[in-house]
């Protein structure tokens, strides 16, 4: 099948660069958004991350010739680095730009939103009873060719595939952060899933110059997070344990391994809302004899503060100009 019209529910920070990337390479793109509140929200994330992949195109061009940049250039934006000139990076930028403010839609009425498309991203936070509302909310709305996967970080596709009406059209696919640079999508049926949607996903993954990942059988948190997940955890631990500061944390891994980022780096790019829904997931989080209800505790006071990440300007750190990540 051709993949002609993408729809995202969801503009948070991996649906809108999941978005971007969809429109960027020439993909009728929508999305759905609950209210104009939900609009207003997601129009400096979508400015934001425009304005990013603009810059990481521009900044690559110091890197032509040098033999770093075969390793440092933006995978997902520039298809082919061998040939790469100052002059086709330009014709991307303009391209780009334009296929963005172009190709991508915000929408409010989710029937209109649903109508024609091929694949339906489902990018909402990891609420199980929120997940299963939509899904049974849009499983006669759609069209019977369309494919509906979810970006769930944590969740498993087989918990939700009897409630989308479509199990045999229903998968994951899960992006990284940064995913014009850090072009991994994780494949991931469950046992319903029929092969013909898994190669067309894979294939959708292609077309939005992603490197498909295949998981041969369900695993929660797929290849990614079952090895970032622990590292966070223990970073977290400490810091709910009162063992040291996030800024303290973050500098001993990075003094240590020589990493670009700590952990409370990348959890202010990833967003304190995501990182409390996982934690908040474990029954431990709840007993207040634990370290995980003082992590989720701590975590739920920066929250209502409104320190939510590098896209709210602050998180563990603050971000006078969010167009510099650390990430």
């Amino acid at each position: 099948m051709e993949f002609k019209k993408v729809v995202l529910l969801g503009g948070g920070v991996l649906g809108a660069q999941i978005a971007l990337m969809s429109a960027y390479t020439e993909h009728d793109t929508t999305i759905w958004m609950r209210s104009e509140g939900s609009i207003e929200r997601t129009k400096p994330k979508l400015e934001r991350y425009s304005k990013l992949m603009l810059k990481s195109l521009e900044d690559s061009k110091a890197l032509i010739g040098n033999p770093i940049g075969a390793h440092r250039y933006p995978r997902a934006l520039i298809k082919d680095w061998d040939n790469t000139t100052e002059e086709k990076i330009d014709e991307l930028i303009a391209k780009g730009k334009k296929n963005m403010d172009e190709k991508l839609h915000l929408e409010l009425d989710l029937a209109k939103a649903l109508e024609g498309a091929d694949i339906v991203i489902e990018t909402m936070s990891e609420d199980k009873q929120a997940k299963i509302d939509v899904y049974t909310k849009i499983k006669d709305m759609m069209d019977e060719k369309t494919i509906l996967v979810t970006n769930t970080s944590n969740m498993l596709p087989s918990t939700f595939a009897e409630y989308t009406g479509r199990p045999e059209k229903y998968m994951a696919l899960h992006f990284a952060n940064e995913i014009w640079a850090q072009n991994t999508a994780e494949c991931m049926g469950h046992e319903g899933t029929s092969q013909e949607t898994y190669d067309a996903v894979v294939r959708f993954a292609e077309e939005i110059h992603m490197i498909p990942i295949k998981l041969y059988k369900e695993q929660a948190h797929y290849v990614l997070n079952s090895m970032l997940n622990p590292f966070l955890a223990s970073a977290l631990e400490l810091w709910g344990k009162d063992v040291a500061d996030p800024e303290t944390i973050d500098k001993t891994w990075r003094l240590a391994t020589g990493a670009p980022a700590g952990p409370f780096q990348i959890i202010d790019v990833v967003g304190l809302n995501t990182v409390y829904n996982s934690v908040a997931l474990a029954p431990a989080s709840k007993d207040p004899n634990t370290v995980l209800y003082q992590v989720a505790k701590k975590l739920k006071e920066k929250i209502d503060k409104g320190e939510i990440g590098i896209n709210a300007g602050k998180g563990f750190y603050t971000y006078e100009d969010n167009n510099n990540a650390l990430l």
